[in-house]
């Protein structure tokens, strides 16, 4: 089964949304036009089971199948919120929003969701349940928690469930997927090192704190190349090194750190920030330095099961030839973790072509990839609950 020709149909219609969101791109939880533009459409297509306000500003809505033998429940997620970047791209549907765009293309899963929803509130062609849901904050709110904690896989009886995400610089409309570890863990650290400031000419009467800082970021790189098993990955990456002076000639009282962790197992998670505790305390305590350090937890890594990667690869294979079942693992992270971690499921990427990467101002959802994300999305609730 190719791509469903009813997509072909609406593939118009399903653009003018998504280039509609991508004018009014909204931030973490703060999407309350969205949601109600998502809670418009479903009701326009007939469904009226319909739940806003879980994990804050999601939007839960269901679709009966034509019969529910079964007893069973699908759900499919797509991500809502944009991001604090002002767009550069210079398109007619450009971000209104100053300083906000949809630079990781949820506006183009909001919209293929929209898409498979209008479709299998006409069709109905399945046996069972499918749960539609709405997320808001993937761009570092956790709104995948906030909804699994507001109690979205009891409430609504989840079995399974699998969600979608662009991957540019892959063709358009084609699918990569893998099981087990797909998006890394992603934790981030503030550390602040404090000595003693003082005339730049005069380096001996103070402890300097950017000498310091320089080794700690030095030596933060060891936990890669002499910590964790080559075969294995990390990724420590210092983003921001501020001191509390501009000056030419002040040695700073201190100076901050910012940076995040990456990782795809929970042991090597474990040791990355245990060694970025030791090597940043003992080094800037070699420079006569002292460091606090906050490191905080984010996302745990994604990690497909392993049967239900299967499923979502084989629907894909109906949908567009040449699925790349093992594509590599991406350091990136994603909320979606927690709903694997919730419910058996899977995640799977749909090529969105050449262009900009996410989170980049040129970036821009590649319209031509909605029939395939809308056929997948749809198929997966129709192969999973076969009409009997």
């Amino acid at each position: 089964m190719p791509i469903k020709n009813r997509f072909a149909e609406t593939h118009a219609e399903i653009t003018a949304w998504r280039r509609h969101l991508h004018q009014y791109p909204e931030l973490q939880f703060d999407v309350h036009e969205t949601a109600k533009f998502v809670e418009d459409k479903l009701r326009e297509f007939g469904i009226t089971d319909i739940t806003t306000g879980i994990g804050q500003t999601g939007v839960v809505a269901v679709v009966e199948g034509k019969t529910n033998t079964s007893g069973r429940t699908i759900g499919l997620r797509a991500d809502m919120d944009a991001l604090p970047i002002e767009e550069a791209t210079g398109l007619e549907y450009a971000s209104k929003v100053p300083g906000k765009m949809h630079a990781c293309g949820h506006d183009g899963h909001t919209a293929m969701l929209l898409g498979a929803a209008q479709y299998l509130a006409e069709t109905r062609n399945f046996d069972g349940r499918c749960v539609l849901i709405f997320q808001p904050a993937e761009e570092g709110g956790g709104g995948g928690n906030e909804m699994v904690k507001d109690g979205l896989m009891d409430r609504w009886s989840i079995d399974e469930v699998y969600g979608m995400h662009n991957m540019p610089d892959y063709p358009v409309g084609k699918f990569a997927i893998r099981p087990g570890a797909l998006l890394a863990a992603a934790d981030q650290f503030d550390i602040v090192i404090d000595g003693q400031g003082g005339h730049a000419a005069a380096p001996h009467e103070a402890v300097d704190t950017n000498l310091a800082a320089a080794h700690v970021v030095v030596a933060l790189q060891s936990i890669a190349s002499r910590n964790i098993d080559p075969i294995k990955q990390v990724v420590v990456s210092v983003c921001t090194l501020r001191s509390d002076t501009d000056s030419h000639n002040v040695l700073p009282q201190t100076v901050r750190l910012r940076g995040t962790v990456r990782t795809l197992d929970e042991d090597v998670r474990d040791l990355a920030e245990q060694r970025l505790r030791d090597l940043v305390t003992h080094t800037a305590a070699a420079y006569q330095c002292r460091a606090d350090i906050d490191y905080e937890r984010g996302y745990p890594v994604t990690v497909n099961h392993d049967q239900e990667t299967v499923y979502a690869a084989d629907v894909a294979e109906k949908v567009v030839p040449d699925v790349w079942r093992d594509t590599p693992p991406i350091m990136a992270g994603e909320d979606f973790s927690y709903m694997l971690n919730a419910r058996p499921g899977a995640y799977i990427m749909i090529g969105n072509g050449d262009g900009a990467t996410v989170h980049h101002p040129m970036y821009d959802f590649n319209d031509d990839a909605i029939p395939a994300g809308c056929s997948w999305f749809a198929e997966m609730v129709e192969t999973r609950l076969p009409s009997n």
